[in-house]
């Protein structure tokens, strides 16, 4: 059975719970509703409230002069700016709830910023306003925001990618041979990635598969990364490698490419073996925690056995959510590096162990697993919409 959030709502639109703080103006199942998260103060429409219908949890509304006990008034935020003062931007008579202990803010994050340094930042805000530290809960999508007093960890991208890309149906996992190794793709230019695509090709581990850097870089700022680079060697050879760029493996647009709600592109699930998954980022905000985006699900919904190159316990994050990561199979010690480029390294080597090995056979040896996460990943996620709500709840006791 299915538990429910209390919103306290200043407006519903077409219902659509409008973007509580915001400044922009606009009007559901339009274009200027996406535009919400690039307007000052940077509040977003509820992604929880699509998430709520589609796996169907209740969210009951309510106003600020009538709700009852456990309710909150919730803030989605598309980006955190440490220079806003969200306790201020607050309607008075929400302030004055807040400020009596009968309503608590209940902030929605989907980012990685670290979360300690937004705690920090909330709580002087809060004690600006003469607020109780304990007046708010704050999901984030970084893993490490589950130490945290107030905070709950919540990997958001998992029930995002559901809901973008939930008109096409998982792609077949097939047991024909696959004309390709690999899959790593990179949209968005990064020196982390530059680096790891470099020192993939440079090994010849890339030779026989499917990878893309779409983007060329303005600068020469190598070395601001969390990689290494001088110690790897590879500073000329990931200069090089970004000046000679864009290396493009499709024919799509970078606006098709960053639209989830399309088919993938086939080839890079169905017609290779494995999926090196680059992610947002290798190192969260120094947090020690992580994120997975829709990089991570994707080859996990259309059938693949996958790497994560991204921060330290990625695939332990994955494994706390029930998915499975071949580990009687593939080398996946690195997971548990903390050093970012020790952890590149293993990782490499890992990869590298696998295609000597021979990747037909192992995702044969994987194949269950493959199966079971695409399984459960198309499953409804009532339950772990419950869990959040518990996890929500213990923090407004």
């Amino acid at each position: 059975m299915a538990s429910s959030f209390n919103f306290v709502v200043d407006r519903v639109v077409h219902d659509k719970i409008y973007p509580h703080l915001a400044a922009w103006s606009a009007e559901p199942y339009t274009p200027e509703w996406r535009q919400f998260g690039s307007k000052w103060p940077y509040t977003t429409p509820l992604r929880i409230q699509e998430y709520c219908k589609l796996h169907q949890v209740p969210i009951n509304t309510y106003s600020v002069e009538d709700f009852p006990d456990g309710s909150f008034y919730p803030i989605a935020i598309g980006f955190f700016d440490f220079t806003i003062d969200y306790f201020g931007l607050l309607p008075t008579a929400v302030h004055a709830a807040v400020a009596s202990n009968r309503l608590k803010i209940l902030f929605f994050y989907h980012e990685g910023d670290n979360p300690y340094r937004i705690k920090e930042r909330l709580d002087a805000l809060a004690l600006a306003h003469s607020l109780d530290s304990t007046c708010y809960v704050f999901v984030s999508s970084n893993s490490a925001a589950q130490n945290i007093p107030g905070f709950v960890a919540f990997q958001d991208s998992e029930l995002w990618y559901y809901q973008r890309n939930h008109d096409n149906l998982p792609l077949q996992i097939h047991r024909e041979p696959r004309e390709r190794d690999f899959t790593a793709l990179a949209r968005t230019h990064k020196w982390w990635r530059a680096i790891a695509l470099t020192d993939l090709c440079t090994q010849g581990l890339l030779d026989n598969s499917y990878w893309s850097y779409c983007e060329t870089a303005t600068d020469t700022n190598v070395e601001d990364c969390p990689i290494e680079v001088d110690y790897l060697k590879l500073k000329e050879h990931t200069l090089a490698f970004v000046a000679g760029g864009p290396y493009i493996s499709d024919e799509l647009t970078q606006d098709e490419r960053n639209d989830h709600s399309l088919n993938p592109e086939p080839k890079y699930f169905m017609g290779s073996y494995c999926n090196i998954v680059l992610e947002s980022q290798f190192d969260y905000d120094q947090s020690g925690g992580i994120l997975l985006s829709e990089k991570t699900f994707k080859p996990i919904k259309h059938g693949q056995m996958f790497f994560i190159a991204g921060g330290q316990g990625s695939l332990q994050v994955l494994r706390d959510m029930g998915y499975r990561t071949f580990d009687h199979v593939l080398d996946n010690q690195y997971d548990c590096e903390s050093n970012n480029t020790m952890r590149w390294i293993k990782l490499r080597k890992a990869i590298a162990q696998a295609h000597a090995q021979g990747l037909s056979k192992l995702f044969k040896q994987c194949l269950e697993d493959i199966e079971y996460n695409q399984h459960l990943f198309m499953r409804l996620k009532t339950s772990r919409l419950n869990t959040l709500i518990e996890q929500i709840n213990e923090q407004h006791r």
